[in-house]
């Protein structure tokens, strides 16, 4: 069972920026990684993924603005986001899961930690 812990949520302006982690709890090399979000009263949406062999696709909404990234010496995803819209307001969890071809099932997921834009 990998445990995984987001931080770095907040409220942020529109146009600003914000970095979110997520740190496992044991090695995730072999892991591919996700971002989703999920705002209130909306379907869950994925954001970012980052596959086992640094392989990185974007939901097109955030291309551009958002970088995703991994650090497997500390276990860890990162979602880097800049010029953040107020449709960017939701949870956004992490998960790692099973990579085919350049798509990851989730088999594990965060909590989410909450990313408000403010006008």
């Amino acid at each position: 069972q990998v445990h995984l812990v987001e931080s770095g949520g907040g409220v942020v302006q529109a146009g600003g920026s914000l970095r979110l982690s997520c740190t496992a709890s044991e090695n995730i090399d072999g892991y591919g990684l996700a971002w989703y979000r999920q705002a209130p009263g909306k379907q869950l949406e994925l954001v970012a993924t980052v596959t086992h062999v640094a392989e990185y696709t974007y939901l097109d909404s955030v291309k551009g603005r958002f970088t995703a990234s991994r650090d497997n010496a500390k276990n860890a995803v990162f979602l880097e986001m800049n010029n953040l819209k107020l449709e960017d307001t939701a949870v956004y969890l992490c998960t790692a899961g099973i990579v085919h071809a350049e798509t990851v099932t989730p088999v594990y997921w965060g909590q989410g930690t909450q990313v408000t834009v403010s006008s």
